[in-house]
């Protein structure tokens, strides 16, 4: 037997399933509901709507075998054979992030092929893998933000069963597994759930309707979202979630959506007895996000810091466009290693106002700000998809990767960056539909012809080749150039987990200081020194070294309370 549930306010609503259609009964506050002796896990069902031309999906469908626009199937969670019972979860204090996107981490794109290469992130040093959006989509493949089934992993790449594999895997070789979800908005395919209700407000965002979190119905919106929250960590023993654009979040309630869902989540942390942690993507600069809710704040446990990326990306590369403007110099790094946002209340040319607020070094640990080189929206929102390894030099890719791995942030890699991979990672989309595709073609060209790119070099997103390309190459790996940043990725993590200075999460106890073209981090009794010229310079560390844990070109040279650094290096030293 099978209980159909569905919520659809003031219409009535009948179900298919087993070749025959059934009036649903029913209830409180717009809910409708029908048990069915015959239905059964694997059954096919679908819903009928007065105003509506044909059956839809169920809108909390935990498996959509034909894809987004096909019937939904009845899937039991408690089926799968997990054998994850000594798992005790992975926090993310002390940890090292790895974002990856299924469909390109290896050549076949699937759950099940992303479980052989396990093995690499383990030798790497990696705690949590961060997963792009993995609900279903409309189409094969795209990069997982146009997902409209936000309780059904995506078919391509597994399905339900496929994403317990990994998980189940994952955490049998000690990795945590960080899933990114999106609930700011619907995809523009296959999106049925605003037909049953009212699910969309009359605010809009930068990608459609925004989602209804405060306006008449809202609770029951609400209730979809943290209830689709709850199911990724409870039913697929996920360890983390990745929250996409918080920011396009509207909700002028008196308890915002993301407060309900730490509390929430919270509840349910203590309950299975294992960390659970909820990330927020945030263009705000404001820690009221990560700050404790008995502090006043949400009680979110961490979130991603542009401002990082945006200070080493253009000083490293001298990059200035768009909202790169305001970075780039060697104060605005030191302001962010020791203050974690650079706009704090700061002037914003790029938004020509006054943006975010400092944070209290004294209290917010630096571990709430999740910082990274590259990341998906950094390189594949670049007109080519090129990564830095397209732009630095092999000397100037180990400073940056020893300023983030250093740093008293949670560090995150983008798949492939560990080894200095050389494909790009493109902007890629499937969509079916002739005009929703050609839109995507045009608004991708205009975009980046508005910033000086000539269309032509703009990559079609429809093409499979640019989807192609977007995969690893894994032959890499032993390669020359490739192994020698692989080998230091390895030895930077190690250091950063053996060393209790460099994973100190306080931000009072950062001190930055630089002169021409060199800077120098004090991490308590350890320094970090980095030389971005293209000759030897020598560093004052302000201290009197002890020795050289690592050092990223050979020829350090130690003279008293100095350093002479090669070209283009940085060192590692424990000082007294």
């Amino acid at each position: 037997m099978t209980l159909f549930s569905v919520w659809a306010p003031d219409k009535p609503v009948r179900l298919r399933v087993a070749g025959e259609d059934r009036a649903m009964e029913p209830g409180d506050e717009g809910w409708w509901h029908l048990d069915v002796p015959a239905a059964e896990p694997g059954s096919d069902y679908a819903f009928l709507l007065p105003d509506a031309e044909s059956p839809l999906p169920d809108p909390r469908s935990a498996w959509q075998p034909q894809g987004v626009h096909g019937p939904s199937r009845v899937y039991d969670h408690s089926a799968f054979a997990w054998t994850d019972q000594g798992w005790t979860g992975r926090q993310l204090p002390g940890s090292v992030l790895y974002e990856l996107h299924i469909g390109t981490f290896t050549p076949a794109g699937t759950f099940d092929a992303a479980i052989e290469r396990l093995d690499h992130l383990v030798d790497l040093g990696v705690d949590l893998v961060e997963l792009l959006p993995v609900n279903a989509f409309n189409g094969t493949y795209n990069w997982g933000y146009d997902g409209v089934c936000w309780f059904a992993p995506h078919e391509a790449y597994g399905g339900p069963d496929g994403l317990k594999r990994f998980v189940d895997a994952a955490h049998a070789k000690g990795l945590g597994v960080v899933l990114d979800v999106v609930y700011n908005h619907f995809g523009p395919s296959g999106a049925y759930a605003p037909m049953f209700a009212p699910y969309l407000s009359s605010n809009s965002n930068a990608w459609g309707d925004s989602v209804n979190l405060d306006g008449p119905g809202s609770e029951q919106v609400r209730r979809y979202i943290v209830d689709s929250v709850l199911m990724w960590l409870r039913d697929y023993h996920v360890d983390g979630l990745r929250l996409d654009a918080v920011h396009a979040l509207h909700d002028e309630g008196a308890v915002h959506l993301l407060e309900q869902m730490a509390v929430e989540v919270e509840t349910l942390s203590t309950g299975l007895r294992r960390p659970l942690s909820l990330i927020a993507e945030s263009d705000l600069n404001d820690a009221k996000l990560i700050t404790p809710r008995e502090a006043g704040g949400y009680g979110l446990h961490a979130q991603w810091d542009d401002d990082v990326h945006h200070a080493l990306h253009t000083l490293l590369t001298g990059e200035r466009q768009g909202y790169y403007g305001d970075f780039g110099s060697l104060d605005c790094l030191r302001t962010v290693l020791e203050g974690a946002f650079f706009h704090a209340g700061t002037w914003s040319s790029f938004r020509g106002r006054r943006h975010g607020r400092p944070v209290d070094r004294q209290r917010t640990p630096g571990h709430r700000f999740v910082a990274f080189l590259q990341n998906h929206d950094q390189i594949g929102n670049r007109a080519i998809g090129d990564r830095l390894t397209a732009t630095l030099s092999p000397g100037l890719l180990k400073v940056a990767a020893t300023l983030l791995l250093t740093s008293p942030f949670t560090p995150m890699l983008f798949m492939g960056e560990e080894w200095a991979a050389s494909s790009p990672w493109q902007y890629f989309t499937s969509h079916p539909e002739p005009d929703l595709a050609a839109a995507v073609q045009q608004g991708r060209r205009r975009e980046f012809a508005s910033h000086g790119w000539a269309e032509a070099d703009v990559p079609d997103p429809q093409d499979p080749a640019t989807f192609e390309r977007s995969k690893l190459d894994w032959s890499e790996l032993g390669k020359a150039g490739h192994a020698e940043i692989l080998d230091l990725y390895r030895k930077l993590i190690a250091l950063r987990r053996s060393t209790p200075g460099l994973t100190d999460p306080w931000l009072h106890q950062v001190e930055v200081w630089h002169g021409d073209q060199h800077v120098v981090i004090r991490r308590g009794p350890n320094v970090v020194a980095a030389n971005l010229a293209g000759m030897p310079q020598t560093v004052s560390v302000r201290a009197l070294p002890r020795s050289v844990l690592l050092a990223t070109e050979p020829g350090v040279v130690v003279e008293r309370d100095r350093l002479v650094l090669p070209p283009e290096s940085a060192a590692v030293i424990s000082v007294r």
